[in-house]
C-alpha cells in the first residue's frame, strides 16, 4: 500500500538546486571545523536530494511522525552530508551550521541519533546499519505501516559479514519496504574499495541474495530519480538495493584531484576557494 508524500516532488533542475545547496552547505560546516568528511558529502549530495526532495514521505515540522519513511545513514562520518540535506530540508534550523562539531552542538562529527533531530541510528561502527533497517522494516511490517525503510551504506561496508547476513534475512524475510542505497565511490580509509577487498559483480551479488538491484552513475539526477521511482513502485515483496557510483568531492574539481579524498586535506585558505568554485556552478 502507497501512501501519500507530504514532501515536495521536485523537477530535476530544482532538484538540482538541492544538491547543490547540501554541497554548499557541507563545505561551510567542514569550513568551521577546518575539516570534516567534505569529500563524501560533495560526492553523495545528488543522491540525498533525490532522497530528501524526490522520494521521502516525511514532515520537516513533526521528524518523529509515525508514518514518515526512515532514513537510516548507516555511515556515521557522512553526517556532515546528512545535516546539509537535513538542514536544507528545514527539519533543522540553518543557524545550527555554526555549531558543527563544537561542544554540545546537535550537529556532532559522527552522527548520533540521541542529538539530532531527522537522525534515525547512530551508525559509524561500519556494517551495522543494514541490520538495524531490517528490523525497523520488520516491526512496520507488523505494525501495518506502509512506510519505507531507506539505508544508506557505503562500498566498504560490502566488506562486511554482517551487511551480508542482513541481506540474506531481507530477502528471507520478503521485506519489500526496504531499499538499500550504496554509496559506491571506491574509497576508503585503506585506499580503493576495489583493491582493498572487492565485491565486484556488485550487481550480481545482490541479485544472488534474492534483492531487485540498480546500478546508477549516483551524480546524475536523471537516473536517480528513475531508480528510485522503479525501487518505490517496484511490484512484489523483495528488498531493492539501488548501487550509486559517485565521484568524491563532486563539484569542487581542485578537490576531486586530489590523490587522497577519504579524509581531503583541504588547507585553511581553500574553503573559501571551494565555495567560490561552487558558486560560479549555481543552478538557475
Amino acid at each position: 500500500m502507497q501512501h501519500e508524500r507530504s514532501a515536495a516532488v521536485l523537477s530535476n533542475t530544482s532538484l538540482a538546486r538541492r544538491a547543490w545547496d547540501i554541497r554548499r552547505k557541507a563545505v561551510r560546516m567542514g569550513k568551521v571545523q577546518g575539516q570534516g568528511y567534505v569529500g563524501q558529502a560533495l560526492g553523495v549530495a545528488d543522491v540525498l536530494a533525490v532522497s530528501y526532495f524526490h522520494a521521502l514521505n516525511h514532515r520537516p515540522a513533526d521528524p518523529e511522525w509515525e508514518g514518515r519513511d526512515r532514513f537510516l545513514l548507516s555511515i556515521g562520518h557522512y553526517a556532515i552530508a546528512l545535516y546539509a540535506a537535513l538542514i536544507e530540508a528545514g527539519i533543522l534550523p540553518e543557524a545550527e551550521l555554526e555549531t558543527y562539531g563544537a561542544d554540545d552542538s546537535r550537529l556532532p562529527m559522527s552522527g548520533m541519533a540521541a542529538y539530532t533531530p531527522g537522525m534515525e541510528i547512530t551508525g559509524g561502527s561500519l556494517g551495522q546499519g543494514l541490520g538495524i533497517a531490517v528490523g525497523m522494516a520488520l516491526g512496520l511490517r507488523a505494525k501495518g505501516n506502509p512506510a519505507f525503510v531507506y539505508n544508506l551504506m557505503s562500498d566498504g561496508e560490502l566488506g562486511e559479514g554482517s551487511t551480508w547476513e542482513a541481506a540474506m534475512a531481507a530477502a528471507h524475510h520478503r521485506l519489500g519496504n526496504l531499499i538499500c542505497i550504496v554509496d559506491f565511490n571506491d574509497q576508503q580509509a585503506d585506499g580503493k574499495s576495489t583493491e582493498t577487498l572487492s565485491a565486484e559483480p556488485l550487481p550480481d551479488k545482490w541479485a544472488a541474495f534474492g534483492w531487485h538491484v540498480q546500478r546508477v552513475d549516483g551524480n546524475d539526477l536523471d537516473a536517480l530519480v528513475a531508480a528510485f521511482n522503479t525501487a518505490r513502485n517496484l511490484e512484489g515483496d523483495r528488498p531493492r538495493a539501488i548501487v550509486c557510483d559517485t565521484v568524491m568531492c563532486k563539484g569542487v574539481p581542485f578537490l576531486e584531484s586530489r590523490e587522497i579524498t577519504h579524509f581531503v586535506r583541504v588547507e585553511a585558505d581553500e574553503w573559501q576557494k571551494a565555495l567560490s568554485v561552487l558558486d560560479e556552478t549555481r543552478p538557475e
